[in-house]
């Protein structure tokens, strides 16, 4: 009965009557030695700063930590041991509305997968999700399982570096939803994100709800702290306002960086791998539960296959990047009146799609399901025993147990409405 369940609320997810319009081709991640040998000289020829005696990382990234990671990238680290990692899974490129993207395409076992769009966050990659792809893709005792899609956002890893203004959250979601019902061929898809992941989830949401069966977040998007909500606040609403508050002032410097002049700040990091892992590194330290030992939740290894990807194809300007276009469309939605007036925009509009929220206790600040109920149609909240901002590294069996779960919630909705 349960199979049979499953068969009829999904029935639909793997039709689409248009042709393919998009053309998508295999691929495998090859680094060049050249780039490899000049990563190698650069890290030697550091010329390395001083820090306060003592400090461990409370002024910024602990120079300790990253000596002894960086050395480890030079004469220790096998970036073609975890190359072969990377593609032992299904890659490939597609030209979407003029922007080339780069995805994993990994099929679920068994006749009828549900798809699953995973979108990633800052600063990691596609990669974040690794982990879980065969906890997914494998079929459970009820013979369930996913096919799973996970891109690199434009300007990210192997997707193509936007060199046109506005490439923001929304713009995003279009081509992701191109690429899941145009190009794979999917009527409707699940659709899961964490960090920008869950911005980028958001946008289509409210602009691509008919291709969804549903949301799975692991975060508000951070840009509901710029606008109070209307009506009565709970008191629980009020202290998670302040919390964003005294986050920003306290933690999100990074941000305000990012989102006004990131340009300025491109130029130092694309040069120098040491400053380039520095300014990465410290978000991996402090998001993520790790007991004050950044080791307790990534491997070096990890760490650097997500500064290999970045310094290798030179997009850590163009993801801070992304920072900016996404503060531009919230002052515009903010000050504009003519996008006010634009009876397409959803700006502040409710998603309605059913969504599910997986909250980890080391995230940045979490929500109460008050707020989030404010913004989204939510039919389950889980409130996470131990992990970071970096779910499906830090705790991939918690996340796709949840991921698992929101699909049998799905499947309830779905048998309540036949």
């Amino acid at each position: 009965m349960y199979r049979y369940l499953f068969g009829m609320l999904f029935v639909q997810i793997h039709s689409c009557s248009s042709p393919k319009s998009i053309v998508m081709e295999p691929f495998t991640i090859d680094i060049a030695q050249p780039i490899l040998d000049d990563l190698k000289a650069r890290i030697s020829a550091t010329r390395w700063t001083d820090e306060i005696e003592g400090a461990k990382w409370e002024y910024g990234t602990n120079r300790g930590y990253l000596e002894e990671l960086c050395h480890y990238w030079a004469d220790g680290f096998d970036w073609k041991k975890q190359q072969d990692y990377l593609n032992s899974f299904r890659h490939f490129t597609a030209t979407v509305s003029d922007i080339g993207l780069h995805f994993i395409y990994q099929k679920g076992e068994g006749d009828n997968p549900i798809p699953l769009l995973l979108t990633h966050g800052y600063p990691d990659s596609f990669a974040r999700f690794l982990k879980i792809i065969p906890l997914l893709t494998k079929a459970d005792d009820k013979g369930v399982s996913f096919d799973v899609v996970i891109p690199s956002i434009p300007g990210y890893g192997f997707s193509e570096i936007p060199s046109k203004p506005g490439m923001n959250p929304q713009k995003i979601a279009g081509l992701f939803n191109s690429l899941m019902t145009e190009e794979l061929g999917y009527k409707k898809y699940i659709a899961h994100g964490g960090d920008w992941g869950t911005s980028i989830t958001e946008q289509i949401g409210l602009y691509h709800a008919d291709s969804l069966l549903g949301i799975h977040l692991t975060d508000v998007p951070f840009g509901h702290l710029f606008s109070i909500p209307k009506g009565e606040l709970s008191s629980d609403e009020k202290k998670y306002l302040d919390a964003g508050k005294q986050w920003q002032q306290t933690e999100g410097a990074y941000a305000m960086i990012q989102g006004t002049k990131p340009q300025t700040l491109g130029y130092g990091l694309n040069d120098s791998p040491v400053g380039l892992a520095s300014w990465i590194i410290e978000k991996f330290y402090a998001w993520s539960d790790n007991g004050g030992n950044i080791e307790n939740a990534f491997s070096k290894d990890e760490l650097l296959t997500h500064l290999t990807i970045y310094w290798a194809t030179q997009t850590i300007n163009s993801a801070n990047r992304l920072y900016f276009e996404a503060m531009k469309a919230i002052m515009q939605a903010m000050y504009n009146p003519l996008v006010k007036l634009n009876p397409f925009d959803k700006t502040g509009d409710r998603v309605e799609v059913p969504a599910a929220f997986a909250l980890f206790p080391k995230d940045l600040v979490n929500a109460p399901r008050g707020f989030a109920e404010r913004i989204f149609n939510v039919v389950q909240w889980t409130t996470m025993p131990r992990g970071g901002h970096f779910a499906a590294m830090e705790q991939p069996e918690l996340l796709v147990d949840d991921i698992r779960k929101f699909a049998n919630c799905l499947n309830s909705l779905g048998q309540e409405n036949m």
